[in-house]
């Protein structure tokens, strides 16, 4: 049954509704210094900071920094209390008068990075980007590598330049060998790149030495955002080999501003395809996290692919689960994100070189311009639903960034 809208008056199906209550950080105009964590309702946001200082004065202190990093630390029994309790205020006439006054609307406020993120790592859970990738690169071969079915293949990214969606993302330089050269050159990126993709964040922490099981998942797991894995495709594949990404992917990795708790996302779960395969023991789940969320992808303005994430190989629980099977351990505000989200029809691909093949068939816009790759200026952004309570779908916000020239050298 839909849950009802409560004194806000909010319709059932706004994507902020009662069923979402996605958390974040802002400044509003009038105390633009002062950080406050704050929760999408509606059209507006709830000041949080100061309705637990009014009517959960024990939990109050998690939210007085403006940053949602204590409460990612306090532990799954503390996340639920608070949902609950929020599900409370904003639907029972009875807390109307204590927080009304704290409802901002959401155009008046500027949003920040809701966490300080720890470590970040990025996975390659989807088979159908990693089979178009392995078609591009290895046309004579198997697409798929012999331990891809077997383990959620990841890299280590970098934790300092994971950025909040409309932070400008400036072309990166570096080193690449262009075609026909005899050896590589320094100089700006010439196939910049997007990467679709959902991002997990780590609450509670665990002990080094420790693995964290897949039944374990939402003990640790808070939340999810969406993320932009940029990606110079010219820099990866000169420094690709043999360790895998480097500076081709750390120079800007952008996320929603909006954590969409996992516990928003009951109606979305699904069987994931790695439910069918033999697995080893620590990657066999009883549990059903696969996830069934629709994304949409825009390259100024023009709706350009809408990939599948329930046709994602590998769940979150897995990631999790081999992200520490060898006793690392997890600290708060980690993100993990899945890897580029891609199905099998063309119009459901999460990255401009599987749209365009690699740059041999660009991605034709409405105005008649073409993309083989992201140009100076092109704006890319990243959104997604999923399904809420009767029918309904819930949002997870926006991941944008605007592309802008290389720094000279």
């Amino acid at each position: 049954m839909t849950q009802a809208a409560g004194w806000l008056g909010i319709r059932p199906d706004h994507q902020f509704g009662l069923a979402a209550l996605p958390y974040g950080s802002y400044t509003a105009a009038h105390h633009a210094e002062v950080y406050r964590v704050g929760v999408a309702i509606g059209d507006s946001v709830l000041d949080l900071t100061t309705a637990t200082d009014r009517l959960m004065p024990g939990r109050a202190h998690l939210f007085r920094s403006g940053s949602l990093d204590e409460f990612l630390a306090a532990g799954d029994g503390c996340w639920t209390q608070v949902r609950d309790d929020l599900t409370r205020w904003l639907s029972e006439d009875a807390f109307r008068s204590a927080i009304e006054d704290l409802l901002v609307p959401m155009q008046k406020v500027s949003l920040r990075l809701p966490f300080t993120v720890a470590d970040y790592v990025d996975f390659y859970a989807s088979e159908h980007h990693a089979t178009n990738i392995g078609r591009i690169f290895r046309p004579d071969s198997e697409p798929l590598t012999p331990n891809w079915k077997h383990l959620p293949i990841g890299y280590h990214g970098r934790a300092g330049t994971v950025v909040v969606s409309g932070t400008p993302v400036r072309r990166p330089c570096g080193q690449r060998l262009l075609p026909g050269a005899a050896g590589p050159e320094y100089g700006p990126c010439t196939r910049l790149d997007f990467e679709a993709e959902l991002g997990f964040v780590v609450g509670s922490h665990s002990h080094l030495g420790e693995p964290v099981s897949v039944g374990r998942f939402t003990e640790h797991a808070f939340g999810v955002c969406l993320v932009n894995d940029w990606s110079a495709r010219d820099i990866q594949a000169w420094e690709y080999v043999p360790l895998g990404p480097f500076l081709g992917k750390s120079f800007a990795t952008t996320v929603s501003p909006w954590v969409l708790p996992i516990a928003a996302l009951e109606h979305a779960r699904v069987r994931p395809p790695s439910r069918d395969t033999e697995l080893l023991g620590y990657l066999t789940e009883a549990e059903n996290w696969g996830l069934d969320i629709n994304f949409e992808v825009r390259l100024n303005g023009y709706l350009i692919a809408t990939p599948p994430y329930s046709s994602m190989y590998w769940s979150p629980a897995q990631m999790l689960a081999h992200m520490t099977v060898n006793g690392a351990s997890l600290r708060s505000g980690d993100l993990y994100a899945s890897g580029t989200v891609s199905g099998t029809e063309p119009g459901q691909l999460g990255s401009l070189i599987e749209l365009g093949w690699n740059g041999t068939a660009p991605v034709t816009l409405p105005d008649g311009s073409a993309r083989p790759w992201l140009q100076d200026g092109d704006e890319l952004s990243i959104t997604a639903t999923a399904p809420g309570p009767g029918g309904t779908r819930i949002g997870l916000g926006t991941a944008m960034g605007c592309i802008l020239p290389a720094t000279p050298a």
